[in-house]
């Protein structure tokens, strides 16, 4: 293939390794030969049950939940130590002390995890035995017994340290603040802040019965919605999706100005329809298009901050948005396609503004295209990949016709297995298909209950039958357990973060804190607004009056309070804590509940690419051979349409589109177009050209053109525009000068 020709410095080894580095949920404890084939089994019988109950029925909440939550605590005691270090790393033997390189204290803290877990489902319905008399669980809500409270307590601080093992222990630390002003709520030194408190065994019994705490609905979602698309992405990307990805975006972006920097960036976009993790995203295309672009001579630091930024924005693109659009279709209780058309103009904001600082750099840096002999050819393309697709596409019409997700990443895995691995060369693998159309057939059945519409099911034979069909080679079965394997890796992080966030949410609900939280947001932007009218309130401008200042302090405030807590996080867990946290405050300001949650959920992942705490910037740079801190300062620039245009969902809510009350197709319009533009004269601000280059000040009054066409307001339109020409006009008055002169001097 073409993609074969485009050239990398790393082998597929070095960027396991790099991906292990940077990406906690691979850089696990080698526990020697034994255990390590015993685990791996272990895993793949995980993900196969989820598969399973995906397409034929989930167990109730408390089953489910503690069916994972219990792989959780088997596999992150295992894989990951204490502390992380070389030493503890590598096997140096297994002992009676350390059976599978695992201490025996993890053992036994893992095996208490997994029973706190699974007692809920143990003694649902009561429990008689060593002499304990536990009655059932609807007697116990509100009244644990010391059972429940040890057990709970267990569960507590064995969840608080699979997430600190995974993420760090930035989460459990902002987790144990939480639960101190749960316990000690009338010590608070801040009146507002006070309320009556709760003793342990209430507070446990709030965080371990369901529905509240570990056991609510974050625990359920990532259950049963993200750890499935986490791995539908991973099994669609070696299965060979990925690289039909960046094919095609070679081909669409590869024959423009700076084509490495451009096919980086639409390649990231693609890939992060499939994928929950950044940190994958940017390995994964980023092992093509960053050692091209220093070639084509991009700066180490420039190339790799392109691939962080546009890597990043794959968490905010529909449909999967790194499985976010899930949770928020639960939380809001919408449909999950409102969620995806609410995404679309904002997400296409976030690539404007890296494509347009891409182009404007390459112009600068005289860069060019890529040569037409290095190009894909489409025909070979989409002949050797089209197939690749069938499951995407089968997933997405599953979702759109109103079905639930869990479903259709069944529906989707299903088809991966199918379209990548079962041939006619193999006929055993041909029971697989065959099930499939059974499952389909079934599911259109008045058997079934409410099941598949007779056209969906045909439409879904049909890819099944031609994804069977297809004459291009199939990957080793080897391949998909191993995807497999992977995909659980990749889960454990998430599904630790998760279950960890339910304290906070529990205590939130518990307490209230959120709304008193938002009071003193509000309040604290009052007294800066206050202050500020006094310097600035003269001007006579709307903006500069002080409730649109306090609005406008207070979502600042807010967002500076997003970036800093989602540092490190994972998307999904990032967003709950955040929503949990954030979203009083936003309700008080009258936001509409979901621009809310997309206000949040966008300052959050700029966290992705905010250094200190950039894992992807990292990623990036270690490809690029460059400095990381630098490549995240790049990383940051590059997202700055990111960073800009929830402020928009806040001040024109008709720019997600699905919001009646103030959705008009002129105002959607007039708002898109104008934050696009914006978006693109700050482009041309950090790159430092337009027509010609740009000194200091045509760069700031570009800034401050672009800001005011992102500002939803006629009159600021027409400013911004004003300011934009004094910039263009005269450096399009002096290129056109040198054209004359360079013109005169040839002739």
């Amino acid at each position: 293939m073409a993609s074969d020709r485009l050239s990398t410095d790393l082998d597929a080894k070095q960027l396991e390794e790099l991906e292990k580095k940077y990406d906690s949920a691979l850089n696990t404890r080698d526990n020697g030969p034994t255990l390590t084939r015993a685990i791996y089994w272990i895993t793949i019988l995980f993900a196969a049950y989820h598969v399973w109950t995906a397409g034929f029925g989930t167990p109730v909440d408390h089953i489910h939940m503690g069916i994972h939550l219990a792989g959780l605590f088997l596999f992150i005691f295992i894989y990951f130590p204490v502390r992380r270090t070389p030493a503890s790393l590598s096997y140096d033997g297994a002992g009676p002390l350390k059976p599978g390189n695992v201490p025996l204290y993890d053992w036994a803290i893992s095996l208490a995890a997994i029973l706190a877990a699974l007692f809920l489902w143990i003694s649902w319905r009561g429990l008689d035995i060593l002499g304990l008399d536990i009655p059932e669980q609807a007697l116990r809500q509100g009244n644990p017994t010391t059972v429940d409270v040890i057990l709970g307590t267990v569960l507590i601080f064995a969840t608080l340290e699979i997430a600190r093992r995974t993420i760090g222990f930035v989460l459990p630390l902002i987790i144990l603040v939480f639960m101190a002003y749960a316990l000690f709520g009338p010590s608070m030194p801040v009146q507002i802040l006070q309320h009556p408190g709760v003793d342990w065994r209430q507070f446990v019994n709030n965080m371990y019965f369901p529905s509240e705490g570990i056991f609510g609905i974050t625990l359920w979602v990532v259950s049963t919605v993200v750890f499935h698309f986490v791995l539908f992405g991973v099994v669609a990307q070696r299965m060979g999706l990925g690289q039909f990805f960046v094919d095609n975006a070679m081909m669409l972006a590869g024959r423009y100005t700076g084509g490495p920097a451009k096919v980086s960036v639409v390649s990231s976009a693609f890939f992060g329809t499939i994928s929950g993790s950044s940190i994958a995203n940017t390995v994964s295309t980023g092992s093509l298009t960053i050692p091209n672009m220093k070639k084509m001579g991009y700066p180490g630091h420039f190339a790799g901050g392109v691939e962080a930024a546009s890597s990043a924005g794959g968490q905010i693109t529909p449909p999967i948005m790194g499985a976010a659009s899930f949770l928020m279709a639960e939380y809001l209780e919408v449909p999950y396609t409102t969620i995806v058309i609410a995404a679309i103009v904002p997400a296409m904001m976030h690539y404007i503004g890296v494509l347009s600082i891409v182009h404007f750099t390459a112009k600068r840096l005289g860069l060019h295209a890529y040569p037409k002999d290095q190009l894909p050819k489409f025909m070979q393309v989409w002949r050797d990949g089209w197939y690749t697709i069938i499951p995407l596409i089968a997933l997405l019409i599953v979702l759109f016709s109103g079905y639930s997700p869990n479903m259709a990443a069944f529906i989707g895995l299903a088809l991966c297995i199918v379209v990548g691995f079962c041939a006619f060369d193999r006929p055993l693998t041909l029971a697989i298909p065959l099930a499939l159309l059974a499952f389909i057939f079934w599911k259109a059945s008045p058997a079934s209950g409410e099941g598949f519409s007779a056209t969906l099911a045909g439409i879904l034979a049909a890819l099944t039958i031609l994804g069977s069909l297809h004459r291009n080679e199939r990957k080793d079965f080897r391949d998909l357990i191993d995807s497999f394997h992977v995909g659980v890796q990749y889960a454990l992080a998430v599904g630790a973060a998760s279950a960890a966030v339910g304290i906070v949410v529990g205590v939130i609900n518990t307490t209230g804190v959120g709304f008193r939280m938002g009071f003193m947001v509000t309040n604290g932007a009052a007294d800066i607004a206050t202050w500020l009218h006094g310097v600035i309130g003269w001007i006579p401008v709307e903006a500069f009056m002080q409730p649109s200042l306090q609005q406008f302090i207070s979502l600042v405030l807010i967002a500076m309070a997003c970036i800093l807590m989602g540092a490190g996080l994972p998307t999904t867990a990032l967003y709950i804590m955040l929503v949990a946290v954030a979203t009083p405050a936003l309700s008080q300001l009258g936001v509409p509940p979901l621009a809310t949650h997309m206000f949040v959920l966008y300052y959050g992942v700029i966290s992705e690419i905010t250094p200190p705490v950039c894992a992807s910037a990292y990623a990036a740079a270690g490809i690029a051979g460059s400095n990381p801190f630098r490549t995240g300062l790049n990383a940051f620039t590059l997202g700055l349409g990111k960073l800009l245009v929830p402020m928009v969902f806040v001040y024109a809510p008709t720019i997600l589109i699905v919001l009646p009350e103030h959705f008009t197709l002129i105002s959607f319009i007039q708002v898109s177009l104008t934050c696009a533009a914006g978006v693109f004269a700050i482009g041309t601000a950090v790159a430092g050209y337009f027509i010609d280059r740009m000194g200091g000040l045509s760069r700031f009054f570009m800034i401050a053109g672009g800001l005011l066409l992102v500002a939803p307001s006629g009159s600021s339109d027409l400013l911004a525009l004003a300011v934009i020409v004094l910039v263009a006009l005269p450096q399009f008055l002096r290129k056109r000068a040198n054209g004359i002169v360079d013109n005169a001097t040839e002739h």
